[in-house]
């Protein structure tokens, strides 16, 4: 990998780790920048959740934070704590809501506004705000087709028509989440966004927040107070039209280079069987790191849809032979030459020759799911930290 002027390194040792991630927070800021020009008058907030889909939230809020990100949300409160070390003056949404008196007390403690879902969450932290004399800032989630986590539409609009809820905690935020905002025209769409409209009428003057990195492309009358892109930041496509920035490559080291001979199997199953003489590299990568099952290149049931996975060595693809193991994964790298790889060389798996989300189709999964499931096996590169002024 190349080795840019302000760099840090976290994980393993990068002589004695498998693999490499290397994460460039400069293509993440102007990502950031990007979807900010879309969001308009929106604020666009940080979605760190899963340790910044597994970039390290120690690292991205930092740089979300130099392009005046001053709102985030996670998933959990010890997610929140992190970003809180992060970003002490930020407001941190955690998206789970509570569970405990306990619980609530943490929240506290660490400035951490729950999204609140139901009786349970709602009543949790209606009794500690009483009792503490505590900060009764809340969000607010409310489910409107999804049929995930939150309140219905009208248990909301109840709560908003007479108060109750707004005398016992003070929602600072009211919020839902697009089932099918990737689809354009699917008619979920604008019937979430006709129900969410109501949601908020219930509650004026409180910021609304609707829209993901999908949403955020379906206009601005999905936009309304705050935005919540994530994957988008991180370098996925939130559709078809739109390219963002490569933000991670991931790379596997070659441990080793071996012939082998038309007819003889390749990985477990003895599910491939070569029909030519075939160079293969053997990968320090597998599902344990990662490398999903699913992207064998034969040995499971998703290859009769489609076509097996595959890495880029020096810009050309090369496919995965038979299944991918804990461990190690196969390839053919025949085609580039017979000195053309060796141990010790890199191949890359996702990155800026292989797009994640080709990369996570051929494993019938999504571009979310391979990041997160990056394994800390991997050394990990954070590129252009540390007041760098190319960002």
């Amino acid at each position: 990998m190349a080795d840019p002027v302000h760099i840090r390194e976290s994980g393993p040792r990068s002589d004695l780790a498998g693999g490499l991630v290397m994460v460039d927070l400069r293509a993440l800021r102007s990502n950031y920048r990007a979807l900010s020009k879309v969001a308009g008058r929106a604020r666009v907030a940080g979605v760190v959740k899963a340790d910044a889909y597994g970039l390290g939230i120690a690292a991205v809020v930092p740089a979300l934070a130099a392009e005046g990100c001053d709102t985030f949300f996670v998933a959990t409160a010890d997610e929140g704590i992190a970003t809180r070390r992060a970003a002490p003056h930020a407001r941190i949404f955690v998206l789970n809501g509570l569970f405990s008196e306990d619980a609530a007390a943490l929240f506290a403690a660490h400035r951490l506004t729950p999204v609140l879902s139901g009786a349970l969450d709602i009543a949790i932290w209606e009794r500690h705000c009483a009792t503490h004399g505590s900060d009764r800032s809340c969000g607010l989630q409310v489910d409107t087709g999804l049929n995930r986590l939150g309140l219905t539409v009208q248990q909301a609009r109840a709560f908003g028509a007479d108060n109750a809820l707004t005398r016992a905690v003070e929602p600072v935020l009211v919020m839902s989440h697009l089932a099918c905002g990737d689809e354009r025209d699917h008619p979920l769409n604008r019937r979430q966004l006709e129900a969410f409209g109501a949601v908020r009428a219930a509650f004026p003057g409180v910021p609304a927040s609707l829209a993901n990195s999908s949403g955020l492309l379906l206009g601005r009358g999905y936009h309304f107070d705050i935005v919540r892109p994530g994957i988008a930041v991180y370098g996925g496509a939130p559709s078809s039209s739109v390219k963002m920035k490569t933000v991670v490559t991931a790379e596997a080291r070659i441990l080793q280079v071996r012939r082998a001979q038309p007819g003889e199997a390749v990985s477990y199953g003895a599910a491939q069987l070569l029909d030519r003489d075939t160079l293969v590299a053997i990968a320090a990568v597998g599902y344990a790191d990662g490398l999903p099952r699913s992207a064998s290149g034969s040995g499971v049931p998703l290859r009769g849809v489609l076509p097996g996975g595959s890495g880029s060595i020096k810009g050309r693809r090369v496919p995965i032979l038979g299944r991918v193991t804990m461990d190690l994964t196969m390839f053919d790298v025949t085609d580039l030459g017979p000195d053309a790889v060796a141990a010790g060389d890199f191949i890359q798996l996702f990155g800026t020759d292989l797009p994640i989300d080709e990369a996570a189709r051929s494993a019938g999964t999504i571009a979310y799911e391979l990041l997160t499931g990056l394994s800390r096996r991997f050394t990990r590169f954070h590129v252009g930290v540390e007041g760098d002024q190319q960002a």
